[in-house]
């Protein structure tokens, strides 16, 4: 099934849609929402889980065990953990990061009734011109403070604002694709990977194409927190993908140009034969691909398998710069993507 430019455009569209979603861990109902609002448009069927995610079922064309891919919609973020004295407010992390990646930051708050203020995310003592810690103080959530953007001057005129320990910090995306086909943003974790289902799921309902075997796709919603995919998977897969970033770096061979296979991360390899079938996939359709190690990487499959289910595990995605920091991909990466998840599922015959 070949990927046009007008479909790789509708799948950097979605990213820069999810991306500017606010969908922290525990608080994802409007990107979970905004999800189901574009399978409607192309009238894909989809149930709520009883946590929340999004189940999409596709019959397939013979019998066999079924196949099932997930995305995550969750997002890193940070939530009050105390006001303090002077009218900054303490946080704490929603998901894994380093302090130093989100120093600087433009933030909104979201109290409980629904009002949005604003903020910065700063060390504790962040001018240059009075301090010379800045320079050297190791970076810790005991140090570091969100300026809030209120006139306030200590925590109860903080209070009478409706500001309580347990509100959500959403940080700015950030989100520009360039003229060279860059999308650089915070969230491409796992916003890219969802966008590529939904651009997978709209090229096969154009098409009119079944999968092979009945296939599931699964948008968890708490992944970045280690629980996404414990529940929600049909108990008929044998088989579950999951399309997950592919880490580029240092001494790394993923590349933000290509699809990148996992064949091990922290909780370890992989399934052999399917990673082979897979590259033999690439191989086959000339998908531009790249296979590699991610040390410090967990994902839905390994959760999904921790939590009892029966199947062998895959991952893969497109290539992703600065994991959990300000991240950058490029659309030739989303492309091989979903070229790679419509060879998977192997398309063809119509649907009835």
């Amino acid at each position: 099934m070949r990927i046009d430019d007008r479909l790789t455009d509708y799948i950097v569209e979605q990213v820069v849609r999810l991306v500017k979603t606010p969908s922290l861990a525990g608080h994802t109902d409007e990107a979970i929402s905004y999800v189901e609002q574009e399978l409607a448009k192309t009238g894909i069927g989809h149930r709520r889980t009883g946590r929340g995610a999004l189940l999409v079922t596709l019959e397939g064309r013979e019998p066999g065990p079924h196949r099932a891919l997930t995305a995550h919609v969750d997002t890193l973020g940070a939530m009050v953990k105390e006001l303090g004295e002077d009218g900054t407010l303490l946080f704490t992390a929603v998901g894994g990061y380093a302090l130093v990646t989100v120093e600087g930051e433009y933030v909104t708050v979201e109290t409980g009734s629904g009002k949005l203020f604003r903020g910065t995310i700063l060390f504790d003592e962040p001018s240059a011109h009075v301090s010379k810690k800045i320079a050297d103080t190791k970076r810790e959530f005991e140090n570091m403070r969100i300026r809030f953007d209120a006139e306030v001057r200590n925590e109860k005129e903080v209070a009478k604002l409706g500001v309580a320990v347990g509100d959500y910090v959403h940080f700015d995306p950030r989100c520009e694709v360039t003229d060279t086909g860059f999308i650089k943003t915070r969230h491409l974790d796992d916003k890219a990977g969802v966008a590529c289902l939904l651009g997978a799921l709209k090229a096969l309902a154009e098409f009119g194409s079944r999968p092979r075997r009945t296939t599931h796709f699964l948008f968890s919603t708490s992944e970045e927190v280690g629980f996404g995919a414990s529940a929600g998977i049909p108990p008929e897969v044998g088989e579950l993908v999951a399309v997950d970033m592919g880490a580029v770096g240092k001494g790394q061979e993923s590349d933000e140009y290509s699809v990148c296979i996992c064949a091990k991360d922290s909780t370890g390899p992989f399934d052999y034969a399917l990673r082979q079938r897979l590259l033999k996939l690439c191989r086959s359709q000339k998908i531009p691909h790249k296979v590699d190690i991610y040390p410090f990487y967990g994902s839905d499959a390994a959760v999904a398998v921790r939590a009892g289910l029966d199947a062998v595990t895959g991952l893969f995605g497109p290539g992703i710069n600065a994991s959990h920091n300000l991240e950058r991909t490029h659309r030739k990466a989303l492309a091989a993507t979903v070229r790679l998840v419509l060879a998977y599922v192997e398309p063809g015959g119509r649907k009835r």
